[in-house]
């Protein structure tokens, strides 16, 4: 699971790939997040970083945050002059109003202009909880119409889920989704190490399921909120529990600003696994 894992960083943790890069295997998939406030130039000199240190830069789109079609054709092309257009991961966004005519995900795959630019995958997202704006039905639809969209076009396509602490609940979903016939690889969606009070922000910020119970099996006090987790409980119940039934089924982290201490854990994770 984590021999072809990805991770996740901002603009803002380029300065820490070359220290990432000792740790990672080359061609690693770098995602390269659609923060609101990060520009265009800070998003293209990430991609840049990261295939400078030999990694796979995996740019995210949000869709909702894309104003029109001039300014996507702007960054896909900005993509392509650094060799980072290949692959994408496509997301909803976060504004509650679009900021122009891409409501959603489906949307922007839909325009055509991936493939026109040399996108080869489409990455999307999966919500093992659900989403706390958006109800299950819904998310299925998204899932299958999204999958569809992009295989029309000759697209390759993945799905990486949101982040959690409940390794069962990841299983049953991914049980869902290959009982709908739906045989993609997934990237199951984890935390990088970090602390405590960290995950439970984010946890709080994404709509992640954070009780007592949950967090506890995920090695987490809500009664000693100090220190620092990992995800050994998470990645091990995983493990044990996936079979060649459940597909492909690889690793996804979370660095939460942190990209240093996730390459560091990985490292130590494999070194002990040899």
């Amino acid at each position: 699971m984590i021999a072809d894992h990805s991770i996740e960083i901002t603009g803002k943790d380029v300065a820490a790939l070359g220290e990432v890069a000792a740790h990672f295997n080359p061609g690693t998939a770098v995602n390269v997040t659609y923060l609101g406030n990060e520009s265009l130039s800070v998003r293209i000199e990430a991609c840049r970083a990261a295939r400078g240190h030999g990694f796979r830069p995996v740019p995210h789109l949000a869709a909702r945050r894309i104003t029109g079609e001039a300014e996507l054709r702007q960054f896909l092309s900005a993509l392509r002059e650094v060799g980072a257009n290949e692959e994408v991961f496509v997301i909803g966004g976060d504004p509650a109003e679009p900021h122009g005519p891409y409501g959603d995900a489906l949307a922007l795959i839909r325009t055509g202009l991936l493939q026109e630019y040399g996108v080869r995958h489409v990455g999307i997202t999966g919500y093992p909880e659900g989403h706390p704006h958006i109800d299950d039905s819904a998310l299925w639809d998204a899932l299958e119409h999204k999958i569809a969209a992009a295989t029309e076009q000759s697209m390759q396509v993945s799905v990486t889920t949101q982040f959690g602490f409940n390794s069962e609940t990841v299983i049953q979903w991914i049980e869902l989704v290959r009982g709908r016939g739906i045989t993609v690889p997934i990237r199951v969606g984890v935390p990088g190490p970090a602390s405590i009070q960290r995950l439970l922000g984010y946890a709080r910020r994404f709509g992640v399921k954070s009780s007592a119970g949950i967090v506890g099996k995920y090695g987490i006090s809500l009664t000693r909120l100090v220190g620092s987790a990992g995800p050994d409980r998470f990645i091990d119940s995983l493990a044990g529990r996936l079979t060649p039934d459940h597909g492909p089924v690889l690793v996804h982290f979370y660095t939460f600003g942190h990209p240093a201490a996730t390459a560091a854990w990985v490292s130590a994770r494999k070194e002990r696994i040899r």
